[in-house]
């Protein structure tokens, strides 16, 4: 089966805006209890509490990104606050680590997920429970795509960080004011509230924030589906005569990177697996040149490697302006490589100095919203090589 130019277009279009039904769906029914849950997180962080998270296959991506944005907020002001992936074991990592104040999330279901959140909240610890199972917060898949329920566990992670600082600001501070917060937490007042009437404004911040995506979608879908398509077309037919996709990105995007390369190398039964690696998944490397050369090369120095020509390097970027990014964009253009980035804003100094063939931008400037809306685009590119079976 091949598909025209006008079907791959129809294709994006209408996954991108298919998505919007679900997202609906799920946060008017959970943002009263996401504003809950993200005081309870406040409350622990508070007493010293620690966020541990863990999944498996490809849900360990969640655990790797919810982490890093915890650790590495990219809001500048915010606090550092301390998470860890136990993805690697956490049968044995969790018990020996968990405390009673922390707070314990587990992605994916399975019974080696259940056993060990169950014996996180005996131990006192504050548990989520995406995709299934039993927790603090619980709720089962957003959506019968996997891919989709993929896409909304970000969103929900993303906006417990995003509100757990308001609480914090709220609690200790008491101001009157929500201060370098506000673009946040639009709804907020000037007035002192108390934490129901906090709570109140956080659940409306919350259903504003996936209103975002929504919107963004439908402009992707109205102005960006043909492209998308190209896209999806140029790199299916480079996937056919043998090329390997080669990605990479830096903290949030690196898990992207992550969770894509898995995604591809992970089919339905019946699929054939895509070619496909992440140089982000590989921190014995990235630490080693990053030490002895620079971390401007840990993703050239890979890509020297790894890259063959013919091959198909895919930079994930909410800027577009990491050095380690464009050094290896640009190495890979040395080398005969095709190039791809999905990135942010405006593109950025990828899309200024041409480094990329085939950029994909997702016009906005929120760095949470931009990954949301980027993992819909990825999602659709696998899917899409799926169906017109490589």
């Amino acid at each position: 089966m091949t598909a025209t130019a006008l079907d791959l277009s129809a294709f994006v279009a209408d996954r991108l805006v298919a998505r919007n039904v679900a997202s609906r769906a799920l946060f008017d029914r959970e943002a009263d209890r996401l504003a809950q849950a993200s005081e309870q997180m406040a409350d622990r962080f508070l007493r010293g509490g620690r966020l541990l998270a863990f999944g498996q296959g490809a849900a360990a991506t969640d655990a790797q990104h919810v982490s890093v944005e915890f650790v590495h907020p990219v809001i500048v002001g915010k606090r550092a606050l301390p998470a860890l992936d136990l993805s690697a074991a956490f049968d044995r990592l969790l018990p020996a680590l968990v405390r009673e104040s922390d707070i314990v999330m587990g992605f994916g279901d399975g019974e080696a997920i259940s056993t060990a959140l169950a014996d996180a909240a005996a131990r006192g610890a504050y548990t989520f429970a995406f995709n299934g199972g039993r927790g603090d917060f619980a709720i089962e898949a957003p959506a019968a795509d996997p891919f989709v329920a993929q896409e909304l566990v970000e969103v929900l992670y993303h906006t417990l960080w995003e509100t757990v600082h308001v609480f914090f600001e709220h609690r200790q501070h008491r101001h009157d004011d929500v201060g370098a917060s506000a673009f946040l937490y639009p709804f907020l007042g000037t007035a002192r509230q108390d934490t129901a009437g906090v709570i109140g404004e956080v659940s409306a911040s919350i259903r504003s924030k996936a209103a975002d995506d929504e919107r963004l979608r439908v402009d992707m879908a109205r102005d960006q589906a043909g492209h998308i398509a190209a896209v999806i077309d140029v790199v299916r037919r480079q996937l056919a005569a043998g090329a390997t996709l080669v990605m990479f990105g830096n903290g949030g995007s690196a898990t992207d990177a992550n969770d894509w390369a898995i995604d591809c190398v992970s089919p339905p039964s019946g699929a054939a697996a895509i070619r496909a690696l992440s140089l982000s998944m590989e921190p014995a490397s990235i630490t080693a040149i990053a030490n002895d050369v620079g971390s401007y090369a840990i993703f050239l120095r890979q890509l020297i490697a790894h890259g063959r020509q013919g091959d198909v390097a895919i930079a994930i970027s909410t800027s577009g302006g990491s050095a380690n990014i464009i050094a290896a964009l640009a190495e890979a253009r040395k080398r005969g490589l095709m190039t791809v980035a999905l990135l942010g804003y405006d593109g950025g100094e990828i899309v200024r100095r041409s480094l990329a063939d085939l950029p994909i931008v997702v016009p906005c400037e929120y760095i949470p919203r931009i990954q949301e809306v980027q993992a819909s685009i990825y999602h659709i590119m696998t899917e899409a090589w799926r169906r017109w079976h490589l």
